[in-house]
C-alpha cells in the first residue's frame, strides 16, 4: 500500500479502503499482477486530469514531419539560389523533408545535366544538416531529389533559438535598465522567414513550361505549311 509515496506495508483491503475514506482520496489498485497486488491511495480524478494534461503537452511537442517542396530551374544560381537554400535549411531545422524539383522548360529538358547541378549544389550547400533520402529521378519535366534532415540537426537549431532568445532578452533588460549603455547585437530575424512553398517557389510558374513544351515541340505530319 502507498500513499504519497509512503510505503505502508500490507494491509487487509478494508483497512485500506477505510483509510482512503477517512482521507477523501481513492483506492486504486496500480499493479494488480503483483503478489500481493499493489494499491495506491490517491485523488484519483486529479491523477486522470494530469495524465490527461501530460499527454496533450506531449502531442503539442511532438512535430509532424512534413515534406516541402522547393522549385529549381536549371539555371537557378547567385541571389535566387542563396533565397531558396536558406528556406531548404529552415525546413530541415524544422524536422521537415524537402522535395528538390528541378523544372525544365522547352528543349531545357534535353540537358539534364544542368538539373544535375542545380541539386548537387543545393546538396553541397546543405551538406552539414542533410542527407539524401531519395537520388535524381526524372517525373515528366521534373528532376525530382529528396533530402532529409541529419540525427540531431532539429534539437541544435531549437537550442540555437533559445539562445538567440536569451541574448535579446539580455540585450533588452540593458537597454531598459541602462539607457546609456550600449546592449550587446542581436541578429534581429529576417522578414521573409515564415514564407511559405507556394511564396518561394513563387519565381516558378509550370503552367508556362506547358506552353514551352508545346511551341518547341516539332511539327505534326498533317500540319499546314508556314
Amino acid at each position: 500500500m502507498i500513499l504519497e509515496e509512503e510505503q505502508l506495508g500490507i494491509m487487509p483491503t478494508h483497512e485500506a479502503l477505510r483509510l482512503a475514506e477517512e482521507k477523501g482520496l481513492d483506492l486504486v489498485e496500480i499493479s494488480p499482477r503483483a503478489f500481493p497486488p499493489v494499491c495506491r491511495i490517491m485523488d484519483y480524478g486529479k491523477y486522470k486530469y494530469e495524465e490527461a494534461k501530460k499527454k496533450q503537452q506531449a502531442r503539442k511537442r511532438a512535430s509532424t514531419v512534413e515534406t516541402k517542396e522547393i522549385k529549381f530551374r536549371p539555371k537557378t544560381e547567385g541571389h535566387d539560389m542563396d533565397f531558396k537554400v536558406k528556406h531548404i535549411r529552415r525546413f530541415l531545422e524544422g524536422g521537415n523533408k524537402v522535395r528538390l524539383a528541378v523544372v525544365f522548360r522547352g528543349r531545357e529538358i534535353t540537358h539534364p545535366k544542368t538539373g544535375m547541378n542545380v541539386l548537387n549544389r543545393v546538396v553541397e550547400l546543405c551538406a552539414d544538416i542533410a542527407t539524401v533520402e531519395a537520388t535524381p529521378n526524372m517525373e515528366g519535366r521534373r528532376m525530382i531529389m529528396v533530402i532529409a534532415p541529419k540525427p540531431g540537426v532539429v534539437r541544435k537549431a531549437q537550442e540555437a533559438k533559445k539562445a538567440a532568445a536569451a541574448q535579446a532578452q539580455a540585450a533588452l533588460a540593458v537597454k531598459k535598465d541602462q539607457p546609456g549603455k550600449q546592449a550587446p547585437a542581436v541578429n534581429e530575424p529576417d522578414e521573409d522567414d515564415d514564407l511559405d512553398e507556394d511564396q518561394i517557389n513563387a519565381d516558378i510558374d509550370e503552367d508556362d513550361d506547358d506552353d514551352a513544351a508545346e511551341g518547341d515541340a516539332p511539327p505534326a505530319d498533317d500540319a499546314p505549311p508556314a
